[in-house]
């Protein structure tokens, strides 16, 4: 029995607006899939508004509040036990410019791991190279940076030397993307093993990137370096971090610390996630290979390394202001938070 009826609208009102703020997200993108957290948040949030609404329904005679509450519950009802997505088509545009960056947002934690990850394989790649020289034959992957940077730097810049590929830039194109769409798909799954084989993945991919700066730094090919790997590596290194992402996450849902769920739950709640983050990687993968093949192999005199520099850093103000701002809700009224506790 309600006492005081004002009192009690007043403290249940947040949750009240909580649950139709989500409805309104809901309703205005039907595509979102939500987090394991918020699906439970909004459980809680219809079984609380149902709650009020049964005894205001019983206890009080406003009949706007009953209507409003009728309102809420029933479109919460029909969100959670109306099948979703029947019907529906998928809209790649509104996959890509909603959907991808709020997937990455949301595991934004698991990208700075990997990131880190990749900095200190390195710092240890650099290491290796500048404190033992017999290094660079084992970490080197391709027999073309094996050799001296500044003969390579010479071929590279004759004013034919670009043409090595006339005829085979598709090719070398399709290898690119292939190879590097292998390496964020493994690294995905190797979070199967726990999230150990994507840390080792990721130290030595950063080895290897590591091991190439230093060599081409101490051989005073700053320049040459930054135009020629900056290009197609302000989309491809930041491809491969969200394959590692990816398989952080599915390593999260592995192991579910702190989270008493069964598996299959856990698995089922990121499994959109980890096919949005694979997929968003492979279109990026797509365009760093394009870009290699096409632009980043054309050196000086061909095209200066200012303009090549140029394209590399606008690439990455692009991307950084896409997974920054991209997908997010319109600003509206703030909606306060409230803990769980009754």
């Amino acid at each position: 029995m309600i006492i005081d009826l004002d009192r009690f609208i007043a403290t249940e009102r947040p949750y009240w607006e909580d649950l139709e703020a989500c409805l309104q997200t809901l309703e205005a993108d039907p595509d979102r899939r939500m987090a394991y957290d918020e699906v439970l948040r909004f459980d809680y949030l219809y079984r609380r508004t149902a709650s009020g609404l049964a005894q205001i329904a019983t206890y009080a005679t406003d009949p706007q509040m009953r209507a409003y509450l009728e309102n809420v519950v029933a479109r919460a009802y029909s969100a959670i036990y109306t099948t979703r997505g029947g019907g529906r088509r998928f809209r790649p545009w509104s996959w890509l410019r909603g959907t991808f960056p709020r997937v990455f947002r949301r595991h934004l934690a698991p990208f700075l791991v990997s990131a880190v990850i990749l900095m200190a394989g390195g710092v240890f790649g650099a290491l290796a190279v500048g404190l033992d020289g017999e290094a660079k034959a084992v970490l080197m992957p391709f027999a073309h940076l094996q050799g001296d940077p500044s003969e390579r730097v010479t071929r590279e810049e004759q004013a034919d030397g670009h043409k090595r590929l006339d005829g085979h830039m598709a090719q070398f194109s399709s290898q690119l993307m292939t190879h590097n769409t292998k390496v964020a798909i493994l690294a995905m799954a190797l979070g199967m093993t726990w999230g150990i084989g994507t840390v080792l993945l990721v130290f030595y991919n950063g080895a290897i990137l590591g091991a190439v700066l230093l060599d081409y730094i101490q051989a005073g090919e700053r320049l040459f370096l930054t135009g020629w790997l900056l290009p197609h590596g302000a989309f491809e290194i930041p491809a491969i971090l969200i394959g590692s992402q990816a398989g952080l996450v599915l390593a999260g849902a592995l192991i579910g610390r702190g989270r008493p769920v069964a598996l299959r739950a856990r698995l089922m709640a990121v499994r959109g996630d980890l096919v949005t983050l694979i997929a968003g990687c492979g279109l990026m993968l797509v365009w760093a290979g394009l870009v290699e093949a096409f632009f980043s192999q054309y050196h000086a005199p061909v095209l200066p390394y200012s303009f090549k520099i140029g394209f590399g850093v606008l690439e990455l103000m692009l991307l950084a202001l896409f997974f920054s701002l991209a997908g997010r809700e319109p600003a509206g009224p703030a909606t306060p938070k409230h803990s769980e506790g009754l």
